[in-house]
């Protein structure tokens, strides 16, 4: 099983307050502890990291949040974006705050 890297690119909305942000990522940072997989009844993600953009490139193109997710396996991913109850509630809950959600997934080294 080869591990998988899932990265989370979020450009809020003009409205959503700094207040929200924040408590929308801090809730985003929690689902390492708080998705529990169904079969082993443990937490699966293997680590979980993110915050606001602080890049002086200037190549942002509106994403101001950013998270890096990591699993240990593409089973783990596809749970945790097809079945998991907490992220599937959390996403439902983010959504309505985005002008623009990225994700990105690759397996470290492999090049198509």
């Amino acid at each position: 099983m080869a591990p998988i890297t899932h990265i989370v690119l979020l450009e809020f909305k003009p409205e959503v307050t700094k207040a929200q942000r924040d408590e929308l990522s801090a809730e985003m940072l929690g689902l390492k502890d708080n998705c529990i997989h169904a079969t082993t009844q443990k937490p699966y993600i293997l680590r979980s990291s993110g915050g606001s953009d602080n890049s002086i490139e200037g190549l942002q193109n509106g994403i101001t949040h950013a998270f890096v997710v990591e699993f240990a396996s593409a089973e783990d991913r596809e749970h945790y974006v097809k079945e998991d109850p907490v992220h599937s509630a959390f996403v439902k809950k983010l959504f309505p705050f985005l002008a623009k959600p990225t994700v990105v997934d690759f397996t470290p080294g492999e090049f198509n």
